[in-house]
């Protein structure tokens, strides 16, 4: 029998193997939102779109939210997140709470517009941001978007976190809920959906209402930021609400890092636009979301494979 030299069956073993596992075979971490909102379950249908998509992509999704996401991208602990529009281009130009510009972090999507949201209990009396001082408040942790706009709005105000009788900083919007329903605290804040689910949790236990910005409020915040807008949470989103409330706004979007191969973004975009419908079945209104609409510039750079398709599509 002729000899064989061995290592030249591993090395024809390897190649196959290599051959059999596609190229693009590799583990992601997302980084989706806080317990209680709508990135959590968001993340899981774009995790199973995206397996399917990208032949070999494993996805591994960690809670977390929107500004700690962005940093998470250009440190390298993730390669995707889930994001908010405004504080992504305070990351770009390294305002606070940022400590430094943001250079790895790319668009993939616009999704779907986020609410600034103050929930106050009936009793306590507070109708506009000026009454919530002496007030006791409960929002995300420092640094995340909705805390940071909290002390922001607080700032245009007149007032700081010390106007306040307490303030406390909960990771879980579930929390936070369980602490106005206690009456541990009056007044809450957070950045999500409308409605949020989180609201009528509270809504169905405890008499509240939405705090409404004011003019003044929006044009200092817009003087800052250009990415934050006026919108309106329609009478009827919430049990007893009576009339359309103005809030804060501003666009949930999909960021990844700027390296992540062309390729798997470009099918990872390219799946979104194709199931539409498998993202609004999570999240009401991303009903409708076109591939202009998600190709929309909000001031932060798209990634290659996201400016492919949307090219391809003429989006762009």
């Amino acid at each position: 029998m002729k000899h064989v030299n061995p290592t030249r069956i591993v090395l024809a073993l390897t190649v196959g193997l290599a051959a059999a596992w596609p190229a693009a075979a590799q583990q992601v971490t997302m980084m989706t939102g806080p317990q209680g909102g709508s990135w959590i379950p968001l993340g899981g249908a774009l995790k199973h779109m995206w397996e399917q998509a990208v032949p070999g992509l494993r996805i591994q999704q960690t809670p977390g939210a929107g500004v700690a996401n962005v940093r998470g991208v250009d440190e390298g602990k993730a390669q995707i997140g889930f994001a908010n529009s405004a504080s992504t281009v305070d990351g770009l130009e390294g305002r606070p709470p940022y400590t430094k510009k943001v250079t790895k972090v790319c668009q993939i999507a616009n999704l779907y517009p986020q609410y600034f949201q103050v929930a106050a209990l009936a009793d306590a009396k507070i109708q506009s941001y000026a009454d919530l001082k002496g007030k006791t408040l409960v929002t995300q942790p420092k640094g995340n978007t909705s805390e940071v706009l909290t002390a922001e709005v607080l700032k245009l105000n007149g007032m700081s976190y010390q106007s306040l009788a307490k303030a406390n900083f909960q990771a879980s919007y579930n929390d936070a809920v369980a602490m106005m329903k206690d009456g541990h605290v009056q007044v809450m804040t957070l950045g999500t959906t409308a409605p949020a689910s989180a609201v009528m949790d509270l809504a169905s236990a405890r008499d509240m209402h939405l705090v409404p910005v004011d003019d003044k409020t929006i044009a200092g915040l817009q003087k800052e930021n250009p990415g934050y807008q006026k919108l309106v949470i329609r009478a009827g989103t919430y049990p007893k609400q009576d009339k359309d409330v103005p809030v804060i706004g501003y666009s949930t979007h999909i960021v990844a890092a700027c390296d992540l191969p062309e390729d798997v973004v470009y099918k990872m975009t390219k799946a979104m636009a194709q199931n539409v419908d498998a993202m609004a079945a999570v999240v009401k209104p991303i009903t409708g979301l076109t591939p202009k609409a998600m190709a929309a510039n909000i001031g932060v750079p798209l990634h290659k494979g996201a400016e492919k398709f949307y090219k391809e599509v003429g989006a762009l």
